[in-house]
């Protein structure tokens, strides 16, 4: 017996990724340790320095806080949100699907790959049973080019 897909999972890919993009900054606010103001100036300077985006100015806390809301955040600061929660010891996983999908968008933005295979083993151990099917669909948006 099939199991139904969810509202969300009916939806495009891309437009689950923008809408886990917010999610993704409210990730980055709830485990960063420092105020709304300091994270997005962390945000903004780090995007900068890996090269994940040229942010025109640095946003404030309120600004972020914003993004986490619903407010479909820029690329750069969904991708170095990703970039930063991955390297955190507290391994954070993304909370839903819709985030799953922002998670996957963006690894695969923040560098190339030659393969499924490839961006699946490049992952931190912890999220490659967690992000395989947004990953999948990610990968498959990638490749025909939906994903710009």
């Amino acid at each position: 017996m099939q199991r139904p897909h969810s509202a969300s999972q009916a939806r495009p890919f891309y437009a689950r990724a923008v809408a886990g993009g917010s999610r993704l900054i409210g990730h980055w606010l709830h485990l960063g340790q420092a105020s709304p103001d300091r994270l997005a100036m962390i945000l903004a300077d780090t995007a900068r320095i890996a090269k994940l985006g040229d942010p025109e100015q640095t946003p404030d806390g309120d600004t972020l806080k914003a993004w986490s809301d619903d407010v479909a955040p820029p690329r750069w600061a969904a991708r170095t949100a990703l970039f930063l929660l991955v390297q955190l010891p507290a391994r954070p996983l993304p909370v839903d699907d819709d985030e799953a999908c922002a998670w996957a968008y963006c690894w695969l933005q923040n560098r190339p790959f030659e393969s499924l295979d490839d961006a699946r083993a490049a992952l931190p151990e912890h999220l490659r049973e967690p992000l395989a099917p947004a990953l999948t669909a990610a990968w498959e948006d990638h490749t025909s080019r939906r994903l710009i």
